[in-house]
Protein backbone atom coordinates (compact mmCIF):
# COMPACT_ATOMS: atom_id res chain seq x y z
CA UNK A 1 0.00 0.00 0.00
CA UNK A 2 1.52 3.31 -0.98
CA UNK A 3 1.93 5.54 1.59
CA UNK A 4 3.41 9.23 0.23
CA UNK A 5 0.70 11.16 0.73
CA UNK A 6 -0.76 13.27 3.58
CA UNK A 7 -4.09 12.49 5.71
CA UNK A 8 -5.77 15.73 4.65
CA UNK A 9 -9.58 15.51 4.33
CA UNK A 10 -11.49 17.13 1.40
CA UNK A 11 -13.01 19.39 3.99
CA UNK A 12 -9.46 20.83 4.84
CA UNK A 13 -7.78 20.89 1.41
CA UNK A 14 -9.31 24.09 0.09
CA UNK A 15 -8.64 25.85 3.87
CA UNK A 16 -4.75 25.38 3.70
CA UNK A 17 -2.20 23.65 1.75
CA UNK A 18 -1.62 19.77 1.57
CA UNK A 19 1.04 18.72 3.17
CA UNK A 20 3.23 16.04 2.62
CA UNK A 21 3.28 12.67 4.95
CA UNK A 22 6.50 13.15 7.55
CA UNK A 23 8.55 10.09 6.04
CA UNK A 24 7.38 10.37 2.48
CA UNK A 25 9.92 9.47 -0.17
CA UNK A 26 9.84 12.68 -1.95
CA UNK A 27 10.46 15.87 -0.23
CA UNK A 28 8.04 18.18 -2.30
CA UNK A 29 6.56 19.20 -4.48
CA UNK A 30 8.29 21.25 -7.14
CA UNK A 31 6.17 24.25 -8.74
CA UNK A 32 6.32 22.90 -12.00
CA UNK A 33 4.88 19.28 -11.44
CA UNK A 34 2.20 21.41 -9.78
CA UNK A 35 1.19 23.16 -12.72
CA UNK A 36 2.11 20.01 -14.82
CA UNK A 37 -1.23 18.08 -12.86
CA UNK A 38 -3.26 20.25 -13.49
CA UNK A 39 -4.13 20.59 -16.89
CA UNK A 40 -4.15 17.86 -19.81
CA UNK A 41 -7.44 16.05 -18.11
CA UNK A 42 -10.15 14.82 -20.36
CA UNK A 43 -13.73 15.99 -19.12
CA UNK A 44 -15.04 13.03 -17.88
CA UNK A 45 -18.86 14.36 -16.77
CA UNK A 46 -21.41 11.52 -17.18
CA UNK A 47 -24.58 12.91 -18.63
CA UNK A 48 -28.26 11.02 -19.22
CA UNK A 49 -27.83 8.90 -16.31
CA UNK A 50 -31.19 6.96 -15.04
CA UNK A 51 -32.36 7.36 -12.01
CA UNK A 52 -31.25 4.78 -9.45
CA UNK A 53 -33.40 1.62 -8.82
CA UNK A 54 -35.07 2.96 -5.42
CA UNK A 55 -35.50 6.70 -6.63
CA UNK A 56 -39.27 6.46 -6.62
CA UNK A 57 -39.11 4.37 -3.21
CA UNK A 58 -37.13 7.23 -1.63
CA UNK A 59 -39.36 10.16 -2.36
CA UNK A 60 -42.37 8.08 -0.91
CA UNK A 61 -40.30 7.97 1.62
CA UNK A 62 -38.96 11.03 2.18
CA UNK A 63 -42.75 12.25 1.58
CA UNK A 64 -43.77 10.61 4.89
CA UNK A 65 -41.22 11.87 6.64
CA UNK A 66 -42.18 15.32 5.42
CA UNK A 67 -45.20 14.91 6.85
CA UNK A 68 -44.48 14.11 10.14
CA UNK A 69 -42.60 16.78 11.20
CA UNK A 70 -43.91 19.90 8.93
CA UNK A 71 -42.22 23.08 9.12
CA UNK A 72 -38.51 21.54 10.83
CA UNK A 73 -35.84 20.95 9.60
CA UNK A 74 -34.46 17.36 9.35
CA UNK A 75 -30.58 16.76 9.15
CA UNK A 76 -30.07 12.96 8.58
CA UNK A 77 -26.05 12.30 7.96
CA UNK A 78 -24.41 9.52 5.95
CA UNK A 79 -21.38 9.42 8.77
CA UNK A 80 -17.56 9.63 7.98
CA UNK A 81 -14.96 6.98 7.84
CA UNK A 82 -13.48 5.47 10.91
CA UNK A 83 -10.11 5.07 11.27
CA UNK A 84 -8.94 1.14 11.51
CA UNK A 85 -5.01 1.84 12.45
CA UNK A 86 -2.71 5.49 12.31
CA UNK A 87 -3.89 6.40 8.61
CA UNK A 88 -5.68 3.10 7.44
CA UNK A 89 -9.87 3.45 7.97
CA UNK A 90 -12.63 0.88 8.15
CA UNK A 91 -15.00 -0.42 4.94
CA UNK A 92 -17.44 3.03 4.95
CA UNK A 93 -21.00 1.80 5.26
CA UNK A 94 -23.83 4.45 5.10
CA UNK A 95 -25.80 5.24 8.19
CA UNK A 96 -29.54 3.21 7.99
CA UNK A 97 -31.33 6.59 8.09
CA UNK A 98 -29.73 8.25 5.34
CA UNK A 99 -29.56 5.52 2.52
CA UNK A 100 -33.32 4.81 2.87
CA UNK A 101 -33.85 7.93 2.45
CA UNK A 102 -31.54 8.63 -0.13
CA UNK A 103 -30.03 5.32 -1.94
CA UNK A 104 -26.89 7.14 -1.76
CA UNK A 105 -24.01 4.99 0.12
CA UNK A 106 -20.61 7.68 0.26
CA UNK A 107 -19.42 9.02 2.94
CA UNK A 108 -19.78 12.64 4.59
CA UNK A 109 -23.42 13.29 2.58
CA UNK A 110 -25.71 14.81 4.42
CA UNK A 111 -29.51 14.67 3.31
CA UNK A 112 -31.47 17.76 4.70
CA UNK A 113 -34.92 18.51 4.25
CA UNK A 114 -35.46 22.42 4.65
CA UNK A 115 -39.30 23.87 5.34
CA UNK A 116 -41.12 24.84 2.30
CA UNK A 117 -44.68 25.55 1.15
CA UNK A 118 -46.18 23.02 3.52
CA UNK A 119 -43.67 20.88 2.87
CA UNK A 120 -40.39 20.35 2.73
CA UNK A 121 -37.30 21.18 -0.02
CA UNK A 122 -34.92 18.22 -0.01
CA UNK A 123 -30.89 18.91 -0.68
CA UNK A 124 -28.16 16.09 -0.84
CA UNK A 125 -24.76 17.44 0.42
CA UNK A 126 -22.04 15.70 -0.64
CA UNK A 127 -18.37 15.85 -1.29
CA UNK A 128 -17.92 17.29 -5.16
CA UNK A 129 -15.05 15.67 -7.59
CA UNK A 130 -11.60 16.17 -6.22
CA UNK A 131 -10.42 19.61 -7.45
CA UNK A 132 -7.65 19.77 -9.88
CA UNK A 133 -6.71 22.91 -9.81
CA UNK A 134 -5.28 22.73 -5.72
CA UNK A 135 -3.57 19.03 -6.26
CA UNK A 136 -6.40 17.60 -4.15
CA UNK A 137 -7.00 14.92 -6.60
CA UNK A 138 -3.88 13.25 -6.64
CA UNK A 139 -2.16 14.72 -2.87
CA UNK A 140 -4.69 14.24 -0.63
CA UNK A 141 -5.26 10.78 1.21
CA UNK A 142 -8.98 10.74 -0.02
CA UNK A 143 -8.38 12.43 -3.18
CA UNK A 144 -9.59 10.42 -6.91
CA UNK A 145 -5.99 8.99 -7.94
CA UNK A 146 -6.05 7.46 -4.24
CA UNK A 147 -9.78 5.82 -3.46
CA UNK A 148 -11.32 6.46 -6.93
CA UNK A 149 -13.30 8.75 -8.55
CA UNK A 150 -16.51 10.27 -7.00
CA UNK A 151 -19.81 11.26 -9.24
CA UNK A 152 -20.18 14.89 -9.39
CA UNK A 153 -22.98 17.25 -7.95
CA UNK A 154 -24.63 17.15 -11.57
CA UNK A 155 -24.37 13.05 -11.65
CA UNK A 156 -25.42 12.55 -8.11
CA UNK A 157 -28.77 14.76 -8.84
CA UNK A 158 -29.47 12.40 -11.92
CA UNK A 159 -29.28 9.01 -10.12
CA UNK A 160 -30.54 10.46 -6.99
CA UNK A 161 -33.04 12.81 -8.01
CA UNK A 162 -32.25 15.07 -5.53
CA UNK A 163 -30.44 18.61 -5.87
CA UNK A 164 -27.08 18.09 -4.72
CA UNK A 165 -24.82 20.79 -3.15
CA UNK A 166 -21.26 20.72 -1.48
CA UNK A 167 -20.90 19.12 1.46
CA UNK A 168 -18.49 21.63 2.82
CA UNK A 169 -20.98 24.64 2.29
CA UNK A 170 -23.06 22.75 5.28
CA UNK A 171 -21.63 23.76 8.10
CA UNK A 172 -22.08 27.17 8.02
CA UNK A 173 -25.27 27.14 6.84
CA UNK A 174 -26.17 24.80 9.51
CA UNK A 175 -25.02 27.29 12.25
CA UNK A 176 -26.49 30.05 11.03
CA UNK A 177 -29.96 28.26 10.81
CA UNK A 178 -33.10 29.23 12.55
CA UNK A 179 -36.32 27.79 13.39
CA UNK A 180 -36.75 24.02 14.98
CA UNK A 181 -34.32 21.76 13.77
CA UNK A 182 -33.69 17.87 13.91
CA UNK A 183 -31.03 15.52 13.76
CA UNK A 184 -30.05 11.90 13.54
CA UNK A 185 -27.04 11.82 16.00
CA UNK A 186 -24.17 9.84 16.40
CA UNK A 187 -22.70 9.65 12.88
CA UNK A 188 -21.06 13.05 11.72
CA UNK A 189 -19.63 15.14 14.58
CA UNK A 190 -19.23 17.99 12.21
CA UNK A 191 -22.87 18.56 12.07
CA UNK A 192 -23.58 17.76 15.40
CA UNK A 193 -21.21 20.48 16.63
CA UNK A 194 -22.77 22.89 13.94
CA UNK A 195 -26.17 21.95 15.56
CA UNK A 196 -25.05 21.86 19.04
CA UNK A 197 -27.61 24.82 20.20
CA UNK A 198 -30.60 24.19 18.21
CA UNK A 199 -31.45 20.54 18.70
CA UNK A 200 -32.32 18.63 22.05
CA UNK A 201 -32.01 14.99 22.87
CA UNK A 202 -35.83 14.63 22.91
CA UNK A 203 -36.93 15.90 19.24
CA UNK A 204 -34.08 14.01 17.93
CA UNK A 205 -34.87 10.86 19.06
CA UNK A 206 -38.19 11.41 17.90
CA UNK A 207 -36.68 11.80 14.48
CA UNK A 208 -34.76 8.03 15.21
CA UNK A 209 -37.80 6.35 16.57
CA UNK A 210 -40.19 7.81 13.72
CA UNK A 211 -37.50 6.64 10.86
CA UNK A 212 -37.36 3.36 13.29
CA UNK A 213 -40.89 2.65 12.79
CA UNK A 214 -41.04 3.69 9.03
CA UNK A 215 -39.36 0.48 8.23
CA UNK A 216 -41.01 -1.87 9.86
CA UNK A 217 -43.18 -2.40 6.70
CA UNK A 218 -41.11 -3.15 3.81
CA UNK A 219 -42.19 -1.56 0.58
CA UNK A 220 -41.83 -3.62 -2.74
CA UNK A 221 -38.08 -2.83 -3.47
CA UNK A 222 -37.30 -3.59 -0.04
CA UNK A 223 -38.63 -6.99 -0.35
CA UNK A 224 -37.16 -8.19 -3.69
CA UNK A 225 -33.65 -6.68 -1.89
CA UNK A 226 -34.25 -8.76 0.85
CA UNK A 227 -34.98 -11.70 -1.30
CA UNK A 228 -32.04 -11.31 -3.33
CA UNK A 229 -30.09 -11.37 -0.09
CA UNK A 230 -31.66 -14.82 1.10
CA UNK A 231 -30.72 -16.26 -2.41
CA UNK A 232 -27.06 -14.91 -2.15
CA UNK A 233 -27.32 -16.60 1.85
CA UNK A 234 -28.50 -19.79 0.09
CA UNK A 235 -25.33 -19.94 -2.25
CA UNK A 236 -23.04 -19.43 0.58
CA UNK A 237 -24.40 -21.94 2.60
CA UNK A 238 -23.64 -24.16 -0.22
CA UNK A 239 -20.07 -23.16 -0.84
CA UNK A 240 -19.59 -23.78 2.91
CA UNK A 241 -20.70 -27.34 2.48
CA UNK A 242 -18.20 -28.11 -0.23
CA UNK A 243 -15.23 -26.89 1.52
CA UNK A 244 -16.11 -29.07 5.03
CA UNK A 245 -13.30 -30.93 4.27
CA UNK A 246 -10.63 -28.07 4.25
CA UNK A 247 -12.45 -26.37 7.11
CA UNK A 248 -11.60 -29.74 9.17
CA UNK A 249 -8.04 -29.34 8.25
CA UNK A 250 -7.54 -25.72 9.18
CA UNK A 251 -10.42 -24.38 11.28
CA UNK A 252 -13.52 -22.51 11.63
CA UNK A 253 -12.34 -19.74 9.95
CA UNK A 254 -11.94 -21.59 6.56
CA UNK A 255 -15.96 -21.64 6.56
CA UNK A 256 -15.93 -17.72 7.63
CA UNK A 257 -13.39 -16.79 4.91
CA UNK A 258 -15.68 -18.79 2.61
CA UNK A 259 -19.01 -17.63 3.18
CA UNK A 260 -17.33 -14.12 3.09
CA UNK A 261 -16.32 -14.25 -0.66
CA UNK A 262 -20.06 -15.13 -1.86
CA UNK A 263 -20.75 -11.87 0.54
CA UNK A 264 -18.15 -9.36 -1.65
CA UNK A 265 -18.87 -11.34 -5.22
CA UNK A 266 -22.69 -11.13 -4.96
CA UNK A 267 -23.63 -8.02 -2.18
CA UNK A 268 -21.91 -5.81 -0.34
CA UNK A 269 -20.45 -7.22 2.70
CA UNK A 270 -22.00 -9.64 5.12
CA UNK A 271 -24.76 -8.19 7.25
CA UNK A 272 -22.82 -8.69 10.41
CA UNK A 273 -19.94 -11.04 11.80
CA UNK A 274 -20.81 -14.39 10.69
CA UNK A 275 -21.04 -17.26 13.28
CA UNK A 276 -19.25 -20.24 12.08
CA UNK A 277 -19.25 -22.53 15.73
CA UNK A 278 -18.40 -25.74 16.12
CA UNK A 279 -18.92 -28.38 18.58
CA UNK A 280 -19.17 -27.08 21.65
CA UNK A 281 -18.61 -23.18 19.85
CA UNK A 282 -22.77 -23.33 19.05
CA UNK A 283 -23.18 -23.23 22.42
CA UNK A 284 -22.30 -19.08 22.22
CA UNK A 285 -25.14 -17.64 20.73
CA UNK A 286 -22.56 -14.84 18.96
CA UNK A 287 -19.51 -16.83 18.52
CA UNK A 288 -17.55 -14.15 16.16
CA UNK A 289 -13.99 -15.26 16.93
CA UNK A 290 -14.41 -18.40 14.37
CA UNK A 291 -10.37 -19.65 15.26
CA UNK A 292 -11.61 -23.13 16.54
CA UNK A 293 -11.21 -26.59 15.35
CA UNK A 294 -13.65 -28.36 12.93
CA UNK A 295 -14.19 -31.77 13.86
CA UNK A 296 -16.10 -34.56 12.15
CA UNK A 297 -18.98 -36.76 13.89
CA UNK A 298 -19.52 -32.91 15.83
CA UNK A 299 -22.26 -29.93 14.70
CA UNK A 300 -21.45 -26.82 12.91
CA UNK A 301 -23.67 -24.07 13.98
CA UNK A 302 -23.50 -21.92 10.78
CA UNK A 303 -25.33 -18.24 11.52
CA UNK A 304 -24.68 -15.54 8.32
CA UNK A 305 -26.23 -13.50 6.01
CA UNK A 306 -25.55 -11.40 2.82
CA UNK A 307 -26.10 -7.86 2.77
CA UNK A 308 -27.21 -6.46 -0.68
CA UNK A 309 -25.46 -3.64 -2.34
CA UNK A 310 -28.26 -1.52 -1.43
CA UNK A 311 -27.69 -2.55 2.32
CA UNK A 312 -30.41 -5.10 2.99
CA UNK A 313 -29.12 -8.32 4.74
CA UNK A 314 -30.38 -11.90 5.22
CA UNK A 315 -30.18 -13.44 8.95
CA UNK A 316 -29.89 -17.32 8.46
CA UNK A 317 -29.21 -20.02 10.42
CA UNK A 318 -28.22 -23.26 10.13
CA UNK A 319 -27.23 -26.05 12.36
CA UNK A 320 -24.94 -29.25 10.05
CA UNK A 321 -23.82 -32.39 10.88
CA UNK A 322 -19.88 -31.70 9.83
CA UNK A 323 -19.44 -35.49 8.56
CA UNK A 324 -22.79 -35.22 6.78
CA UNK A 325 -25.30 -37.59 9.56
CA UNK A 326 -26.77 -36.77 12.26
CA UNK A 327 -26.25 -38.41 15.43
CA UNK A 328 -29.50 -40.17 17.54
CA UNK A 329 -28.78 -37.65 20.03
CA UNK A 330 -28.11 -34.41 17.61
CA UNK A 331 -30.85 -35.77 15.91
CA UNK A 332 -33.42 -35.61 18.38
CA UNK A 333 -32.46 -32.50 19.71
CA UNK A 334 -32.42 -30.77 16.15
CA UNK A 335 -35.80 -32.42 15.43
CA UNK A 336 -36.56 -30.70 18.33
CA UNK A 337 -35.86 -27.21 17.18
CA UNK A 338 -37.19 -27.92 13.87
CA UNK A 339 -40.25 -28.33 15.26
CA UNK A 340 -40.20 -25.32 17.51
CA UNK A 341 -39.59 -23.30 14.68
CA UNK A 342 -42.09 -24.60 12.47
CA UNK A 343 -44.80 -23.81 15.23
CA UNK A 344 -43.65 -20.51 15.29
CA UNK A 345 -43.27 -20.10 11.51
CA UNK A 346 -47.12 -20.78 11.65
CA UNK A 347 -47.67 -17.75 14.39
CA UNK A 348 -46.61 -15.69 11.74
CA UNK A 349 -49.95 -13.66 9.64
CA UNK A 350 -51.98 -11.11 9.77
CA UNK A 351 -53.22 -9.53 12.91
CA UNK A 352 -50.85 -11.78 15.07
CA UNK A 353 -49.45 -10.74 18.39
CA UNK A 354 -45.45 -10.06 17.14
CA UNK A 355 -45.04 -12.60 20.20
CA UNK A 356 -46.94 -15.05 19.50
CA UNK A 357 -44.48 -16.82 17.16
CA UNK A 358 -42.10 -16.59 20.06
CA UNK A 359 -44.94 -17.87 22.56
CA UNK A 360 -45.42 -20.74 20.29
CA UNK A 361 -41.76 -21.68 19.58
CA UNK A 362 -40.83 -21.71 23.29
CA UNK A 363 -44.07 -23.77 24.01
CA UNK A 364 -42.73 -26.73 22.08
CA UNK A 365 -39.09 -26.39 23.16
CA UNK A 366 -40.57 -26.22 26.77
CA UNK A 367 -42.66 -29.62 25.94
CA UNK A 368 -39.37 -31.19 24.59
CA UNK A 369 -37.02 -30.33 27.87
CA UNK A 370 -40.03 -31.63 30.49
CA UNK A 371 -40.39 -34.70 28.00
CA UNK A 372 -36.47 -35.38 28.21
CA UNK A 373 -36.81 -35.30 32.25
CA UNK A 374 -34.51 -32.25 32.33
CA UNK A 375 -36.86 -30.51 34.41
CA UNK A 376 -37.91 -32.60 37.31
CA UNK A 377 -41.57 -33.19 37.59
CA UNK A 378 -42.71 -29.99 37.06
CA UNK A 379 -45.35 -29.28 34.19
CA UNK A 380 -44.68 -27.50 30.79
CA UNK A 381 -47.09 -24.48 32.33
CA UNK A 382 -45.08 -23.81 35.01
CA UNK A 383 -42.21 -24.30 33.36
CA UNK A 384 -43.03 -21.32 31.14
CA UNK A 385 -44.32 -19.31 33.85
CA UNK A 386 -41.01 -19.51 35.32
CA UNK A 387 -39.17 -19.18 32.38
CA UNK A 388 -37.04 -21.95 33.72
CA UNK A 389 -36.71 -23.20 29.67
CA UNK A 390 -34.44 -19.93 29.17
CA UNK A 391 -31.71 -21.63 30.66
CA UNK A 392 -31.00 -23.40 27.50
CA UNK A 393 -33.19 -21.74 24.91
CA UNK A 394 -31.22 -18.24 25.91
CA UNK A 395 -33.08 -15.95 23.65
CA UNK A 396 -35.77 -14.07 22.15
CA UNK A 397 -36.96 -16.57 19.11
CA UNK A 398 -36.58 -13.89 16.22
CA UNK A 399 -36.65 -9.65 15.26
CA UNK A 400 -37.20 -7.28 12.90
CA UNK A 401 -34.86 -8.20 9.44
CA UNK A 402 -34.29 -4.96 7.14
CA UNK A 403 -31.48 -2.96 6.39
CA UNK A 404 -30.05 -3.76 9.95
CA UNK A 405 -29.69 -7.08 10.93
CA UNK A 406 -31.73 -6.15 13.99
CA UNK A 407 -33.94 -3.50 12.56
CA UNK A 408 -35.97 -0.98 13.31
CA UNK A 409 -34.45 -1.00 17.07
CA UNK A 410 -35.53 2.09 18.14
CA UNK A 411 -38.72 1.63 17.54
CA UNK A 412 -41.60 2.25 20.15
CA UNK A 413 -42.03 -1.23 22.31
CA UNK A 414 -46.05 -0.76 21.19
CA UNK A 415 -45.09 -0.41 17.39
CA UNK A 416 -42.75 -3.38 17.68
CA UNK A 417 -42.53 -6.20 20.27
CA UNK A 418 -45.85 -5.56 21.87
CA UNK A 419 -46.95 -4.74 17.97
CA UNK A 420 -49.41 -6.42 15.52
CA UNK A 421 -48.05 -8.14 12.54
CA UNK A 422 -49.28 -6.69 9.30
CA UNK A 423 -48.37 -7.58 5.34
CA UNK A 424 -44.72 -5.88 5.05
CA UNK A 425 -43.42 -6.95 7.84
CA UNK A 426 -40.00 -9.24 7.53
CA UNK A 427 -38.89 -11.32 11.04
CA UNK A 428 -36.31 -13.98 11.95
CA UNK A 429 -37.76 -16.74 13.72
CA UNK A 430 -34.66 -18.71 15.26
CA UNK A 431 -35.39 -20.90 18.15
CA UNK A 432 -32.74 -22.62 19.50
CA UNK A 433 -31.14 -25.36 22.01
CA UNK A 434 -27.96 -24.78 23.94
CA UNK A 435 -26.37 -27.27 26.20
CA UNK A 436 -23.28 -26.10 27.45
CA UNK A 437 -20.02 -28.20 28.11
CA UNK A 438 -20.35 -27.63 31.76
CA UNK A 439 -23.73 -27.95 32.47
CA UNK A 440 -23.86 -30.64 35.29
CA UNK A 441 -28.12 -30.27 34.80
CA UNK A 442 -28.08 -32.54 32.16
CA UNK A 443 -26.92 -35.61 30.67
CA UNK A 444 -23.23 -35.80 29.62
CA UNK A 445 -24.14 -36.53 26.66
CA UNK A 446 -25.97 -33.69 25.91
CA UNK A 447 -23.07 -31.06 26.53
CA UNK A 448 -21.64 -29.18 23.99
CA UNK A 449 -24.14 -29.91 21.90
CA UNK A 450 -26.13 -26.44 20.33
CA UNK A 451 -28.70 -26.41 17.88
CA UNK A 452 -30.33 -23.53 15.85
CA UNK A 453 -32.83 -22.92 13.11
CA UNK A 454 -33.20 -19.85 11.66
CA UNK A 455 -35.11 -18.50 8.45
CA UNK A 456 -36.70 -14.96 7.05
CA UNK A 457 -40.40 -14.92 7.01
CA UNK A 458 -42.18 -12.27 5.34
CA UNK A 459 -45.78 -11.77 6.46
CA UNK A 460 -48.02 -11.97 3.44
CA UNK A 461 -51.74 -10.99 2.87
CA UNK A 462 -52.80 -14.74 3.28
CA UNK A 463 -49.95 -15.49 5.98
CA UNK A 464 -46.48 -15.49 5.89
CA UNK A 465 -43.45 -16.43 2.93
CA UNK A 466 -40.03 -18.12 3.85
CA UNK A 467 -37.60 -15.93 1.86
CA UNK A 468 -35.01 -18.16 3.00
CA UNK A 469 -37.03 -21.83 2.06
CA UNK A 470 -34.83 -22.71 -0.25
CA UNK A 471 -32.31 -23.99 2.77
CA UNK A 472 -33.49 -27.45 4.06
CA UNK A 473 -34.82 -27.97 7.12
CA UNK A 474 -35.65 -31.28 8.54
CA UNK A 475 -33.06 -33.06 9.02
CA UNK A 476 -33.14 -35.83 6.86
CA UNK A 477 -33.53 -33.01 3.92
CA UNK A 478 -30.40 -31.42 5.31
CA UNK A 479 -28.51 -34.70 4.75
CA UNK A 480 -29.52 -35.54 1.55
CA UNK A 481 -28.79 -32.24 0.58
CA UNK A 482 -24.99 -32.39 2.18
CA UNK A 483 -24.58 -35.31 0.36
CA UNK A 484 -25.52 -33.88 -2.67
CA UNK A 485 -23.49 -30.67 -2.50
CA UNK A 486 -20.32 -33.04 -1.90
CA UNK A 487 -20.75 -35.40 -4.70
Amino acid sequence: MSEELAPETPETAEAEPIKQRKNGLYPGISDELAENMKSGWADTELHGLEPVAQASYTAARRAALSARFPGERLVVPAGNLKTRSNDTEYAFRASTEYAYLTGDRTQDGVLVLEPADGGHEATIYLLPRSDRGNGEFWLDGQGELWVGRRNSLGEAEQLLGIPAKDVRELPAALAEATGPVRNVRGHDAGIEAALADKVTGERDEELRVFLSEARLVKDAFEIAELQKACDATTRGFEDVVKVLDRAEATSERYIEGTFFLRARVDGNDIGYGSICAAGPHATTLHWVRNDGAVRSGELLLLDAGVETDEYYTADVTRTLPINGTFSPLQRKIYDAVYEAQEAGIAAVKPGADFRDFHDAAQRVLAEKLVEWGLLGDLSVEKVLELGLQRRWTLHGTGHMLGMDVHDCAAARTESYVNGTLEPGVCLTVEPGLYFQADDLTVPEEYRGIGVRIEDDILVTEDGNRNLSAALPRRSDEVEAWMARLKG
